[in-house]
């Protein structure tokens, strides 16, 4: 009889046959947790570029352009000068400038949103300040594909007005999201105006009842009308608007708890609900942490969640990825000293954490803006005093 029959109680055979079960059992087992490692696993960075080292520079929108390339739109300080200009960085697909602009007046002119146009041009949307008037007004730039200015208009009141995102409708014209200071009032509402191929003003609406409330992003939805998030100032808490095509409220909703929470960036789903993220102060494991929120179409919960550690981290971009989960760029302190980096989380469908990277040195990393390649990569843009000279614009590429 041998050992492994004495042993077990089985034959030769029988035994020989347990173990080569085993060991396929076991490559199964190893496989499937390297698969799921490795579909959990944070992309490669491929690269990263610093742009306007001699001024101070901060980079608060990106978009992959149909070429394959990148354009960011930002703000640039002249410490010379003591003026701010809108910056607009046109590069390839390696991240290599092809040219940079700067717009502007002797004022303080800020870009907060950039969209490539039908034409190849490019619509960059932000604000002006007025000094003969001693006031910020919306600004919308339109450049052709080289960042020639072809035209730009200013809209506002009596009030500072101010314009945070901006894109081409369905109709060749343009939406506009942002903040109106109504002085009857004494407060904010949120701006939405729409406007023609030109410029030109179609119609405004001000939203957010008889309290104060912003506007920091828009999108067009599938039926024409719009999606605007930001924050009301009750609690404060995020504030969703949806509006038919002529900008007036079908829905508005409030999410969050007893302390400030305010959004940033919403997205429609591709199932017609919406994603919104920002921060919260009511809920999570610091001061302050990222707050991803989705809705039905309706505007009803189903279901949040919240990021990041001890100190105060934000959430300032989120788009829908390819697989149905979510992307997100922003800001952590992971030492509570607002010693900030550029954060990035990668949620499945359900916003449960697939993986987060965070990116920065010494200095402060912020990051304002992400967007999924067509490689299935990563773009990010914003600013970082870690790297470069002074405070730069930062892009940073991801792989797959």
């Amino acid at each position: 009889m041998s050992a492994k029959r004495f042993e077990t109680g089985f034959s030769a055979a029988e035994v020989e046959m347990k173990e080569q079960y085993e060991r396929v059992v076991l490559v199964a087992i190893v496989t499937l947790l390297w698969m799921a490692d490795t579909g959990a696993r944070s992309p490669d960075t491929l690269w990263t570029k610093t742009y306007g080292e001699l001024n101070v520079n901060r980079g608060n929108s990106v978009q992959q352009t149909k070429d394959g390339g990148y354009v960011i739109a930002g703000t640039t300080y002249s410490l010379d000068g003591g003026r701010c200009d809108v910056y607009l960085v046109r590069v390839d697909a390696s991240g290599n400038t092809l040219w940079s602009r700067t717009y502007g007046g002797d004022g303080w002119d800020y870009g907060y949103c950039v969209e490539q146009t039908a034409d190849n041009g490019y619509i960059v949307t932000g604000c002006t300040y007025l000094f003969d008037v001693g006031r910020y007004d919306v600004y919308l730039l339109k450049t052709d594909a080289q960042g020639n200015d072809e035209w730009s208009k200013t809209y506002g009141s009596q009030g500072c007005d101010h314009g945070y995102s901006g894109h081409q409708t369905s109709d060749g014209g343009y939406i506009i999201a942002g903040c109106k200071h109504l002085s009857e009032a004494g407060h904010e509402h949120i701006y939405l105006l729409k406007t023609d191929p030109e410029g030109d003003t179609i119609w405004t609406r001000t939203l957010g009842g008889d309290v104060c409330a912003h506007g920091y992003a828009v999108e067009q939805t599938t039926d024409g009308g719009y999606i605007v998030a930001g924050s009301y100032d009750v609690t404060p808490d995020v504030y969703l608007v949806r509006t038919d095509c002529e900008g007036d409220a079908i829905w508005a909703r409030t999410y969050g708890g007893a302390h400030s929470d305010c959004g940033y960036s919403v997205r429609q789903s591709s199932d017609g609900g919406y994603v919104v993220v920002g921060s919260t102060d009511s809920f999570g494991a610091g001061t302050e942490d990222v707050y991803l929120i989705r809705t039905d179409p309706d505007g009803n919960t189903l279901w949040t969640r919240t990021y990041g550690g001890a100190g105060s981290d934000y959430g300032y971009s989120v788009e829908e990825t390819s697989d149905g989960g979510y992307i997100i760029a922003g800001s952590y302190d992971s030492s509570g000293a607002v010693d900030y980096d550029v954060y990035l989380i990668k949620t499945d469908a359900r916003g449960d954490t697939l993986w987060t990277r965070t990116y920065g040195g010494p200095g402060l990393d912020d990051g304002y803006a992400v967007q999924q390649t067509s490689d299935g990569g990563y773009i990010i843009a914003g600013c970082t005093g870690s790297f470069g000279e002074g405070y730069s614009v930062w892009l940073i590429k991801l792989g797959p």
